[in-house]
């Protein structure tokens, strides 16, 4: 087994109910949809992680309301990937149309029935069914 490597996600949903979604730009997953996140900076909070890699995956900002769950996933280079996810809040006015940046292809809001319909990273369904959090 590899170095466990910190990871954050941000489940973000906009006043419509609809999901923040990215496409995977890179491994692991690339071309699949997922909630924004990444690898948290040395010595960053997963928390301080989430914020910045939504607002880098997709130009919107948010803040951390709670700790939705933790998942680990295996990293292409043989680490594994401890991410906790967090359930955010849009940091102040409307959602904001996404635009994809750093290592996303893609940015958008999604409903449920629009999510279901995207291929997904492994797991991800589950998980939103596990924590309560789908989109409306």
């Amino acid at each position: 087994m590899g170095v466990r490597q910190p990871c954050a996600g941000g489940i973000v949903l906009d006043g419509r109910g609809r999901l923040l979604v990215i496409r995977r730009g890179q491994a692991p997953s690339a071309g699949l949809w997922s909630v924004p996140g990444g690898r948290c900076r040395p010595d960053e909070a997963p928390d301080d992680a989430c914020v910045r890699e939504v607002a880098e995956e997709t130009g919107v900002a948010v803040r951390v309301l709670r700790l939705a769950g933790q998942v680990e996933r295996d990293a292409p280079d043989g680490d594994v990937y401890v991410i906790d996810d967090f359930v955010c809040a849009l940091a102040g006015g409307p959602a904001a149309a996404p635009v994809a940046g750093d290592d996303a292809d893609d940015a958008r809001w999604v409903t449920r029935a629009e999510l279901a319909a995207l291929e997904l990273v492994p797991g991800l369904w589950d998980c939103l069914v596990g924590w309560g959090v789908l989109p409306a």
